[in-house]
């Protein structure tokens, strides 16, 4: 046992020996291929790189670190909720969730049977692209649909029915499953695509109401009885939440716009954790319509908050109410001569915040591009959320007057208008590396050719200094040794 760290200290004084006398008899045209191909190695790594990253939006690397070697070698996910504090740790983790997420389902999207389709009746179009309508069929499978739905017949229809592509499949099983029992999804479904008046709708959801609020009741009362039980719970409340949300959307769009506050008001004190459907821009978009600024301040003090997501409602709402209190008496002129009034500037910094979240919003409300009809879905801070935003909201800043005007003069002085693309994306780690790498490997190559021998100087000298600690050792290891003890080892 003694021997074997003397043996593998002498082993590897030999690879030492041995990567000596092979880097020693290295010619100029070794390193100029070496460098070389470690250029274009790098330059193709850069390039893919690169083109990832323009496509997808993160560096293919650092993607594939974070989420197959890091838990390969142990990693922990931050986000985790911890064993001791589970319910904070649920909520922390769903908040950091939600707040990563970019493309958000639009709070405020039409009926695709009572409002898209008139577009389709009318142009023979349609108003939504594919993507849109595959990620609407997702998130009804998430909201609507749980592992226990073959336990329902109805249920089990339903679950088939929102994977189906072709509306007209979708609508003959919700049929199909009304025919069974009264079920609560597929009066929902029939309500969005079937339904060709908003009015009609507003029925079919009270109808969906009725089924959705008994089968809350029976999954409440069991909801403790097991994990499939909690998930059919979970279920019939996303059920319930929609349809409530959805029938105080049909009373704004019918003119009772009280009657649409109070349901909103209700659902949120009634749910006040479900704020993945983003009720409170619901409410706030219906008091603009009601004229009710102290109560749209209020629900803004709430929800403009630096822990919670961001949106342009938000944002451009608070921008609207500062506007409002100067905009009337306000002149570009005037504001030249004297500066701006502490009033003013508030309202111009909420604006530059405001255009800062979104720059493509002022070009909808100034009416300088057309508004065609919002998406079912939004991408944060770009130019869907703006369509979306302008398409509800600009009758809003018209009845401010001069809201407009003072938009128009401060979003003129800003920067913000000619990003394109808002944030701007950093460059990740892994390009910058490659780019230097491939740039001093491509350097290095070019010296090598061009100076072949002072090149080899260099590169010895640079892997001397390298192997000078262990040079070092393997001469103090070489004086101890018995110089009969060491050439015998050497043959051997």
């Amino acid at each position: 046992m003694t021997k074997r760290p003397f043996l593998i200290c002498l082993y590897s004084f030999c690879v030492f020996l041995v990567v000596s006398m092979f880097l020693n008899t290295l010619t100029p045209k070794f390193y100029v291929a070496l460098t070389g191909t470690s250029s274009l190695i790098s330059g193709l790594i850069l390039i893919f790189e690169w083109w990832y990253f323009r496509k997808y939006g993160t560096s293919f690397i650092e993607q594939v670190s974070v989420s197959h070697l890091r838990p390969l070698l142990g990693g922990v996910d931050s986000s985790s909720p911890s064993n001791s504090n589970a319910s904070n740790g649920e909520a922390d983790s769903s908040r950091q969730s939600v707040s990563e997420c970019k493309v958000w389902r639009n709070p405020l999207n039409l009926f695709r049977g009572a409002e898209y389709n008139r577009y389709t009746w009318v142009t023979g179009r349609e108003p939504l692209t594919y993507y849109d309508m595959n990620l609407s069929a997702q998130d009804h499978q998430t909201f609507f649909t749980c592992d226990s739905d073959h336990l329902r017949p109805a249920d089990a229809i339903m679950q088939k029915a929102w994977r189906e592509r072709n509306p007209q499949a979708r609508i003959s099983a919700a049929h199909e499953a009304l025919e069974l029992e009264d079920c609560a999804t597929a009066y929902i479904l029939l309500a969005e695509e079937e339904a060709t008046t908003i009015m009609e709708a507003e029925r079919l959801f009270k109808q969906a109401l009725k089924a959705g609020e008994g089968c809350y009741r029976r999954s409440q009362q069991l909801q403790h009885h097991g994990t499939q039980y909690e998930a059919q719970h979970r279920r019939d409340t996303n059920v319930l939440v929609y349809i409530k949300r959805r029938l105080a959307m049909c009373s704004r769009k019918l003119g009772r716009t009280r009657e649409a506050v109070k349901m909103m008001r209700d659902l949120m004190k009634e749910f006040p954790l479900l704020s993945m459907f983003n009720i409170h821009e619901n409410l706030l978009e219906s008091l603009l319509e009601l004229q009710n600024y102290a109560d749209v301040q209020a629900v803004l003090a709430k929800y403009d908050d630096i822990s919670l997501p961001k949106s342009a409602t938000i944002c451009y709402t608070a921008a609207l109410l500062k506007a409002r209190a100067v905009s009337d008496k306000f002149s570009p002129e005037a504001a030249s001569r004297r500066g701006l009034s502490t009033a003013e500037m508030n309202a111009v910094e909420a604006i530059h915040r405001a255009v800062e979240f979104n720059p493509h919003v002022p070009k909808y409300l100034l009416e300088m591009k057309s508004l065609i009809l919002p998406p079912e879905h939004i991408l944060k801070r770009g130019d869907s959320e703006a369509i979306a935003y302008a398409f509800f909201h600009l009758q809003h800043w018209k009845r401010v007057e001069g809201a407009l005007n003072l938009l128009h003069c401060t979003w003129e002085g800003t920067v913000f208008h000619e990003v394109s693309v808002y944030p701007k994306k950093e460059l990740p780690f892994f390009i910058l590396f490659t780019a230097g790498l491939c740039s001093f490997t491509a350097m290095l190559a070019l010296l090598t050719h061009q100076f072949p021998e002072l090149m080899g100087v260099f590169a010895k000298a640079f892997l001397s200094t390298l192997f000078a600690p262990l040079n070092f050792i393997m001469e103090k290891v070489e004086s101890i040794l018995p110089s009969s003890l060491w050439h015998q080892l050497t043959r051997i």
